[in-house]
């Protein structure tokens, strides 16, 4: 019993995680040959290229951060002189009429 539990569980992990599909695409000559070169420089295949390339595109749009926001922002046109220690003191007797 439990070598049929080894069996199955192997057979799932080997088989049906990693069962992949076929894909036939037609490409241009040359375009085939530039990505054969690609994949031999960069120690894998033209269908992992393809792959990653497919996951890629398909990828949700990652969320940003609160700090990506920010970085994002508009900068102020602030002279280089401005005292922001005197300016918030400024506002601050401002707004409680001191």
């Amino acid at each position: 019993m439990r070598i049929n539990l080894i069996n199955t569980y192997l057979y799932k992990i080997l088989y049906i995680d990693t069962m992949k599909a076929r894909l036939n695409i037609t490409i241009d000559k040359e375009v085939l040959q530039n990505v054969k070169q690609l994949a031999e420089v960069q120690k894998t295949s033209v269908s992992e290229l393809v792959e990653n390339y497919f996951k890629t595109i398909t990828q949700s749009v990652k969320k940003k951060s609160l700090s990506e926001y920010i970085k994002a922002l508009p900068k102020p046109n602030l002279p280089k002189d401005f005292n922001w220690k005197e300016e918030y003191y400024k506002a601050k007797t401002k707004k409680y009429g001191l």
